[in-house]
């Protein structure tokens, strides 16, 4: 028996138990002396629990869910006033047992009543029975919902972790065959450069390889992988373009990222922000503490002209896909031109340092 059907028996149990307890309880001496009318007080919570089951376990599932509702509506009448009737007429044979044992007098019966009385007595004896089928109702649908909205959120987390792959599976091409292009310009003027751009792209391979599967990589291995794709990049830049890389996390601090969130804002930096012809600059910061991540980028604008389809602007698109699908509603993306300074800025902060609603 799994942990959770243990609960949900020891649930029903206790209620029941507690249902029952007043029964058992709270009787007059006379009657726990008498096994048959204590037996008869029983009869009411057992009855009760009956009526709760044959809607919970049967009625729900066999006629309410496949919107059978005229033939449980007839079955829940039948069975109430039988059980209520049966009841009814126990509770007559243990009044005539007090009776008899001289311990009082059955109730007196008019033998005209009214049609109000009549049915204020019979709603009185069924009330009981009803409000348990009710609740036995009531529960299954409730228990049936709950089931159908966990297994909506589990399609929801597979369908999500499916597109999160896909979106990986996207970034890996993407960044590969812009920096082999970078290295394929390297080898052309500089052969020793264009070396050690390959193993700087081969521990990068290596990170992607190993750490790209997971949901949750360390902040610091990210930044990490950045400043390879840094270095590389600095590799075929002309002195007249400043690059500054600044990572800020404190040693005791260790917070996760989904893996690649930045590494498009790196690309496009380096794509808009460089000019061979003008001095220009790229200046990324990552910085963190216990509570949130940032990635502030900032680079001089040069943006291609239209002939330019290099990209097709993907990166930027994957990165707001991603920040919405890992990070949903605790990111904060800004982005935008200093048109005065001819700037262009990227500020993403995160607001989720542990991942907790990744699975």
């Amino acid at each position: 028996m799994s942990k959770k059907t243990f609960n949900t028996v020891l649930f029903h149990v206790v209620c029941w138990l507690l249902v029952a307890l007043p029964a058992v309880v709270f009787v007059p001496e006379h009657i726990r002396q008498t096994t048959a009318m204590y037996f008869i007080r029983l009869c009411l919570p057992l009855f009760l629990c009956a009526v709760f089951y044959i809607n919970y376990l049967w009625l729900v599932p066999g006629y309410v869910v496949t919107r059978r509702i005229n033939v449980y509506i007839c079955i829940n009448v039948v069975v109430v006033a039988s059980l209520a009737f049966g009841f009814d007429r126990l509770m007559d044979i243990m009044h005539n047992m007090e009776a008899v044992a001289g311990w009082g007098a059955p109730p007196p019966r008019n033998h005209a009543p009214g049609a109000m009385m009549l049915l204020y007595d019979f709603l009185r004896k069924v009330f009981p029975f009803f409000l348990s089928a009710a609740l036995g109702t009531s529960l299954r649908l409730a228990q049936r919902w709950h089931e159908a909205e966990a297994a909506r959120r589990e399609m929801e987390i597979q369908k999500t972790e499916a597109e999160l792959n896909n979106l990986r599976n996207q970034i890996n091409p993407h960044f590969l065959l812009n920096t082999l292009n970078n290295i394929y310009a390297l080898i052309s003027f500089d052969t020793d450069k264009a070396q050690k751009a390959v193993l700087s792209l081969s521990e990068m391979l290596r990170q992607m390889l190993y750490e790209g599967k997971n949901n949750a990589v360390s902040l610091k291995n990210e930044a990490a992988f950045i400043g390879n794709y840094v270095e590389l990049m600095k590799l075929r830049l002309s002195r007249s373009v400043k690059v500054d890389f600044n990572v800020r996390i404190p040693d005791d601090v260790n917070v996760v990222v989904a893996p690649f969130i930045f590494i498009s804002l790196v690309e496009n930096a380096f794509k808009h922000g460089v000019s061979t012809t003008r001095p220009s600059f790229v200046s990324i910061t990552i910085e963190a503490d216990s509570e949130k991540i940032t990635c502030y980028i900032e680079n001089s604008n040069f943006p291609k002209n239209s002939s330019d389809k290099s990209g097709h602007g993907i990166g930027l698109e994957q990165v707001a896909r991603r920040l919405e699908l890992a990070y949903p509603g605790k990111f904060e993306w800004l982005k935008g031109t200093d048109e005065k300074n001819n700037v262009y800025y990227s500020k993403i902060t995160l607001y989720d340092t542990q991942l907790c609603d990744n699975r």
